[in-house]
């Protein structure tokens, strides 16, 4: 009960929507295969019992609740830039932009966290 209340209370805090689509439209703007992809991967991390299924699908929620699909894929993006070496991926390390774009992300995961965990 107090899980579900959390949640609501932070689908109705989180940020206006994306520019001409309803509140509706951007939390379920995440692809299936995104979803999907997200579970198994915290599902992979955190244990395969159907309890870790229902909190990894709950933390997705929460990240699409609070961050918008294309800056997901953004931040992810940058993540998977930062991995690489060299001085052409040196400009993602330590840039702004992209720093702002990963901490969205991180704020948005500890959010699900704190909710779903």
């Amino acid at each position: 009960m107090m899980r579900a209340a959390l949640t609501a209370l932070a689908i109705a805090t989180a940020a206006l929507p994306a520019s001409g689509q309803s509140m509706s439209e951007r939390l379920n703007d995440y692809p299936t295969e995104v979803r999907a992809d997200y579970v198994f991967g915290c599902m992979a991390a955190n244990g395969q019992s159907r309890e870790v299924l229902s909190k990894c699908a709950c933390s997705i929620d929460v990240i699409a609740s609070i961050l918008p699909y294309d800056k997901y894929v953004q931040a992810e993006t940058v993540l998977s830039l930062q991995q690489g070496s060299g001085e052409q991926l040196a400009m993602f390390k330590s840039a702004v932009v992209p720093r702002t774009m990963v901490a969205d992300l991180r704020r948005a995961q500890a959010e699900a966290e704190m909710l779903c965990f």
